[in-house]
């Protein structure tokens, strides 16, 4: 079968199946079934091998117990399936409510940023993407996992608060994370005038998929880094589209045709 054999149904039923597969190991992770399946798909594989080194009684011993394990998952987990299924039927209503929070994540990060810019507050927020930030902190802040909000925002950088310093990590539509220090840059060829928070809100870009928004105390500048770049001194309304472009759209830098760097 050539390429040229390929038709678009086996691409819609590749890609379906795909999908399957992984919505279910996703609600399988969640639960104490995936265990059982790593259990399961290392009996497989030794039935595998007991098939191909001949190894008849074994080979015969390990097929029965797969049969007989597939029913016991079913009378065993069906709580699971039922809250599996379920879950299918909320995936629309599900991909609403979170443009919906994103969005509305969006304004109160811009709300908050505007307000902190104009009274020249530092302060670097970092958005959490795919990547997961707690392994790559140099040191984990104070846990908070409050709905997000511009009035927390702006009181958590408060000039003198016991949180101002180090970064605010953003998880979703929630505050996750205040006081946090991240990694520096390693990039030698940022300009002098970037300071440790520039440094930090760069650094964690150049290991994670996650967006820093940082803002200089001492000029009220507007910097956004992901990718281990930097766009400076940037208007609150252009950090609004690039928030909705990263976050909403999962358009990356050269997708949205940016000519960004560190100097």
């Amino acid at each position: 079968m050539s390429f040229l054999d390929v038709k678009l149904t086996d691409i819609i039923d590749i890609f379906l199946v795909s999908l399957i597969i992984y919505y279910v190991l996703q609600f399988l992770i969640e639960t104490r079934a995936f265990q059982i399946l790593i259990g399961i798909i290392l009996i497989l594989l030794a039935t595998f091998v007991a098939k191909l080194l001949n190894l008849k009684t074994l080979y015969w011993i390990l097929s029965q117990a797969t049969t007989l394990g597939i029913f016991a998952l079913v009378v065993l987990f069906q709580p699971e399936l039922r809250k599996f299924l379920a879950r299918l039927g909320e995936t629309n209503i599900s991909f609403q409510n979170l443009e919906s929070k994103t969005l509305i994540t969006i304004d109160e990060i811009i709300e908050a940023v505007k307000d902190m810019a104009k009274e020249k507050i530092g302060a670097l927020i970092v958005i959490e993407r795919n990547v997961k930030l707690d392994n790559y902190l140099l040191k984990a802040g104070i846990l908070l996992d409050a709905l997000i909000s511009k009035e927390l925002l702006e009181t958590i950088f408060f000039p003198k608060t016991p949180l101002h310093d180090g970064a605010v990590i953003i998880r979703g539509d929630r505050i996750y994370m205040a006081s946090a220090f991240l990694p520096l840059s390693s990039n030698p060829e940022l300009p002098n005038s970037f300071g440790t928070r520039h440094r930090a809100g760069i650094g964690i870009t150049e290991i994670t998929d996650a967006i820093s928004i940082i803002i200089s105390e001492e000029r009220g500048d507007i910097s956004l880094a992901f990718s281990g770049k930097c766009l400076k001194n940037i208007s609150i309304d252009v950090l609004k589209k690039l928030l909705i472009r990263l976050l909403l759209e999962g358009l990356n830098e050269k997708e949205m045709g940016l000519e960004m760097d560190s100097t």
